[in-house]
């Protein structure tokens, strides 16, 4: 699409808090972001920004020039997850939504990507309203479909950085159940590779009463599950890092019925490229022998559904960008390295430019007393509702003014007014 560049007046910082609320309460599922897109384009033509919709399925992409100098993109992801929210909150999601089989199922910001639109529209705010503070591109890109993998990479297909131009930086943020206004960077790999896996297995179905006749999958799975469970604790070295989780066992229908098939998800996370392909080496071994060892009448089938790389952060941009948000908010910590994934690497890689990611704080301080090193505060984390949990949501304030903070002092780190 051609940009639009019509000013109806800067958007009221203030009005963050409800756009927050609204977005949580609207859940949208990867590349069905259309009425989340629609608004944050709106309020970004409202601030003056250059505006293109539409960019790699459901992306948005805001570029504001300032004068001649570097170009920092700034990234928020804007999907949501098939989770049933159960909060409690006010603005608690009531949304079902169509997944990729044709299934309904509910809806729920419950990684906080609704905080993450909501924090970067804060910065867009605050970049275009003090115009004397920064000299550069802001490149604002919304990203559609991060929790399958494929978002990021679909708007480089589309032309992000032919069209838009490559950034000197990747900047990005993830909420977490850390202290508001606390931020977690780690230099080098920060966040883990993933790998998502559909195993099935077949068997052979018959009657409940008479089990000899049958090949029974669901006994096959269990061992399967069971033995999946050995490769962190036996294949993998303790100076590295794996996780190997079996989300979803699906087999059968009633109890005096064998089925003819299990179905396993799988979801890997790894660090390493050698530990990886040693874990999916294994994973593949496992099920191929737990098959064989069952009698099962046909090979299983493993298919890969989703898999992106680690989330490597550049040490000296990291080290000079921590200046900065230490400057805004005050305390940063290195929370060492996540098992979580994130595609924003894939932004970075494609542009080759260094990636600066961090986590954000979003738990009550309130919560955290007097603790104030890194391990009592990853006392009080362990016992709070995480990201994918339906209890889980960032409190407000002050995540959105931390979080706005952050990404403002990092752009503006970036793009510095000349002295």
């Amino acid at each position: 699409m051609q940009p639009s560049t019509s000013v109806s007046g800067p958007a009221d910082p203030s009005g963050l808090a409800d756009l927050y609320r609204d977005l949580h309460a609207h859940p949208e599922l990867a590349f069905q972001e259309t009425r989340t897109a629609a608004i944050v384009a709106g309020r970004l033509r409202a601030l003056g920004y250059e505006t293109f919709t539409g960019v790699g399925g459901t992306g948005v992409v805001g570029v504001l020039r300032n004068g001649e100098g570097p170009t920092a993109l700034l990234r928020a992801d804007m999907d949501a997850l098939p989770v049933r929210e159960r909060t409690g909150l006010p603005y608690a999601s009531t949304a079902h939504g169509t997944d990729p089989d044709g299934n309904s199922v509910p809806l729920m910001h419950a990684c906080g990507h609704d905080m993450h639109v909501a924090c970067l529209l804060g910065a867009a705010a605050a970049l275009s309203g003090d115009l004397s503070g920064w000299q550069g591109t802001a490149l604002l890109v919304f990203q559609p479909a991060e929790e399958t993998g494929r978002g990021a990479q679909a708007m480089i297909d589309d032309g992000l950085f032919e069209r838009f131009g490559r950034p000197a930086v990747v900047l990005g943020q993830h909420v977490s159940p850390l202290p508001a206004g606390v931020v977690g960077l780690r230099p080098g790999p920060a966040f883990a590779a993933s790998d998502s896996l559909s195993v099935v297995l077949h068997g052979r179905g018959g009657h409940g009463s008479r089990p000899e006749t049958t090949v029974d999958p669901v006994v096959m799975a269990a061992a399967t599950v069971m033995r999946l469970q050995g490769i962190v604790s036996r294949e993998v070295a303790a100076s590295s890092t794996a996780v190997v989780t079996v989300g979803a066992l699906h087999a059968g229908s009633r109890g005096n019925i064998v089925a003819d098939r299990a179905e396993l998800s799988l979801s890997v996370r790894t660090f390493d490229r050698p530990v990886r392909d040693r874990v999916l080496a294994a994973v593949d071994r496992i099920v191929q022998a737990e098959a064989a060892a069952s009698g099962a009448p046909r090979d299983p089938e493993i298919t890969v559904t989703e898999s992106f790389p680690a989330v490597v952060n550049d040490p000296d941009a990291c080290a000079f960008t921590e200046q900065a948000l230490t400057a805004a908010l005050g305390l940063v910590v290195d929370p060492g390295p996540v098992t979580g994934s994130e595609d924003v690497g894939v932004l970075a890689q494609a542009a080759g430019a260094p990636c600066v990611y961090w986590l954000l704080g979003g738990a009550d301080p309130a919560a955290f007393g007097d603790a104030k090193d890194l391990a009592a505060i990853e006392a009080v984390v362990l016992g709070l509702p995480n990201n994918h949990s339906p209890h889980y949501a960032p409190v407000v304030e002050p995540t959105l003014t931390a979080g706005v903070g952050a990404l403002t002092a990092a752009a503006r780190a970036w793009m510095p007014a000349p002295s």
